[in-house]
């Protein structure tokens, strides 16, 4: 599934719109792909939840395609909330996702009892041409907080998308130092919804946040400082709205 270093790279990289379903149709067998919830915990029994979705993730969840991602949001109005990840997988995966040998009375009796509501199913995939990702190690816990930003797409000048990400990208990757992030699309169309796209800073620690990742002279240097002001103004045509939210990773109730 921002410092201050991605919070304007971000700002360009994290969106979709109207023509992402379409888009979605044409590469969503190419790149990975993540399937999410978001779950609303009953706080009065919080400590039975997690004994008993740890069991459930460790027992059914633990590797390959189905392995199962669990993070608390920490900030923006989901506080509090749990977000429930899956893969990577494909979606030929999903025909032979857990479902006998106990796997949906375990996940209907002891879990869901604790469990307020459950929401936002859905598909993310990644966008392999402008993410960099591949400075991430396999284990997850080496990069256990997540600075998310949702990005809503004009549904004028989406067209703009491209351009905007693929600057975004050859800026990120000339900053200096360990900068993994990662562009994801909503696979599935959220009309009003506005969660087009998402992009994502991973980070090590809260401390990474005090730092200056210089994104602006990393761009000017790849693009030319002339190229500046011109991306600011593309950002604002093809980008409605973005809001942020930053996950931390709970690896007591994750499957790994």
């Amino acid at each position: 599934m921002l410092k201050k270093t991605l919070s304007f790279a971000l700002l360009a990289s994290m969106c979709l719109g109207a023509m992402v379903t379409i888009k979605a149709q044409e590469t969503m067998m190419a790149e990975p792909i993540w399937e999410s919830i978001l779950i609303t915990p009953d706080n009065t029994k919080l400590k039975i939840l997690g004994e008993n979705m740890r069991k459930h993730n460790q027992k059914y969840h633990k590797e390959g395609p189905y392995s199962v991602t669990v993070y608390t949001i920490s900030s923006g109005p989901n506080v509090n909330k749990m977000v429930w990840m899956m893969g990577p997988l494909k979606f030929a995966d999903l025909d032979g996702r857990p479902a006998a040998g106990g796997h949906e009375e375990d996940w209907r009796d002891n879990v869901m009892p604790y469990v307020k509501k459950v929401e936002s199913g859905e598909y993310w995939q990644q966008d392999d041409k402008v993410s960099n990702t591949g400075m991430l190690t396999p284990n997850v816990a080496d990069y256990p907080i997540l600075a998310v930003r949702y990005w809503e797409i004009n549904s004028e000048h989406g067209h703009g998308l491209d351009r905007v990400l693929k600057q975004i990208s050859d800026a990120v990757k000339a900053m200096d130092g360990v900068n993994p992030w990662g562009v994801y699309e909503n696979l599935f169309r959220q009309g009003n919804l506005g969660r087009h796209f998402a992009t994502v800073s991973f980070s090590k620690k809260w401390a990474e946040f005090d730092e200056d990742p210089k994104f602006k002279m990393a761009f000017e240097k790849v693009h030319g400082a002339d190229a500046w002001d011109a991306f600011i103004r593309d950002g604002d045509q093809v980008f409605d709205n973005s809001w942020d939210e930053i996950w931390v990773y709970d690896k007591n109730l994750s499957g790994h």
